[in-house]
């Protein structure tokens, strides 16, 4: 009988993958997934979206790092723990002034800000420590990201650093840091809800690229540096502040069907609608829609009219793409009425993406293992006698 199908593959030749690994599984992990085709993503065993409308950062945090949600005792214990390591070191705190003239948008100071923190703080490569220390040295990190984001900010309009308070809540103390003003209880819980929202997303480039660098072995600023590094990509974490330019351009209801109309049929992509994952709507965009109602305002009212409009023109004109809202749409809209400028909506969405990437760090950790793959080579046969030089 003829045969069907590849040839096998021999041994040591690489396996053969979709480009950007779409649909490859490259490892086992039990922090949480994304089910695409549902809607659907979890912390652990947990609804994501139902930790943010029940829980604290603080109690995601402590799921992620010690997999299981605090009772009363554990919670305040741990926040005990790590409220303290908001505060930077002296010669970190006195050489961010520099990096804010060199590097003005907080994202690129973020990932300078943290190598010097790294070393002022003597982390120590991830292979030289026991689980206890690598938790600490993760723990520190994760603390320290909104204080560095939140004064690469001010320094960056020539203002003076806020420091943290213990006594405030993550979110709560961000919003504290950026303004210098108490927030009220309304926007501290609206951010409190989009920054457990974005906590973790699955094996995203950022996530993968932070797993990666701790595979080698290396230090966790050094991990987490990769990771800001992969999030600050356009096709990343860029997009929350281009969703809010969408509803700029249009600017009136009179003009929401010709702009729409025009962008759509050009080609051009409308920002906040379509994932890479998720095949229905975005999850988070649900939960954020709900946020900005109770939030309230003109704004809202006209994102959700917009919102309404981009569905059925799509479904009108590109009714084989199947696009929906996803997370940066409503995102902007929360994050604006909340105060926060356009600038630091995607560092925002780092200072609670760091919790996901070091939980993911101390997972690879524990394999002992470096992830280097192969590629196919594609270029001109080898060898080839090198021509004389000239």
């Amino acid at each position: 009988m003829p045969s069907t199908g590849s040839p096998p593959r021999q041994p040591g030749e690489p396996i053969v993958v979709p480009p950007g690994l779409s649909g490859v599984a490259v490892t086992d992990t039990t922090i949480g997934d994304v089910r695409g085709q549902e809607g659907f993503y979890h912390y652990r065993q947990y609804s994501a979206v139902e930790l943010a409308e029940q829980r604290t950062v603080e109690d995601v945090w402590h799921l992620l790092f010690e997999g299981e949600l605090p009772d009363a005792q554990q919670r305040a214990e741990f926040v005990r723990q790590v409220r303290p390591m908001r505060h930077l070191s002296r010669g970190v705190r006195t050489a961010l002034p520099a990096i804010a003239r060199t590097r003005p948008a907080p994202l690129d100071g973020l990932r300078t800000a943290l190598s010097l923190s790294g070393a002022a703080d003597g982390l120590r490569p991830l292979w030289d420590l026991d689980e206890p220390a690598r938790r600490a040295d993760a723990l520190r990190i994760c603390a320290q990201v909104p204080t560095l984001l939140a004064a690469q900010h001010r320094l960056g309009k020539d203002l003076e650093p806020v420091p943290p308070r213990d006594d405030l809540s993550y979110a709560a103390n961000y919003l504290f840091m950026l303004t210098g003003e108490e927030p009220s209880e309304q926007h501290a819980w609206a951010i409190e809800r989009y920054l457990i929202s974005t906590i973790d997303h699955g094996f995203n480039a950022s996530t993968f690229t932070a797993r990666v660098i701790a595979s080698t072995g290396a230090d966790v600023a050094a991990c987490v540096v990769g990771a800001v590094g992969a999030l600050s990509g356009p096709l990343h974490g860029g997009a929350p502040s281009r969703a809010l330019d969408l509803l700029d351009a249009i600017g009136t209801p009179e003009r929401i069907d010709s702009y729409l109309r025009e962008q759509i049929t050009s080609g051009e992509r409308i920002m906040g609608f379509g994932h890479a994952v998720y095949r229905t709507e975005d999850p988070r965009s649900r939960l954020l829609r709900e946020t900005a109602h109770q939030l309230g305002g003109q704004r809202v009212d006209f994102a959700v009219e917009v919102e309404a409009r981009v569905l059925d023109l799509l479904a009108e004109l590109k009714p084989e793409r199947g696009l929906y809202t996803n997370v940066e749409f409503y995102a902007g809209v929360v994050m604006e009425d909340c105060g926060l400028p356009r600038e630091m909506f995607t560092p925002t969405f780092a200072s609670s993406r760091v919790i996901g990437w070091c939980a993911h760090i101390l997972e690879q950790a524990r394999e002992r293992k470096i992830i280097r793959p192969g590629a196919r080579y594609v270029g001109p046969p080898p060898p080839q006698p090198v021509p004389a030089s000239a």
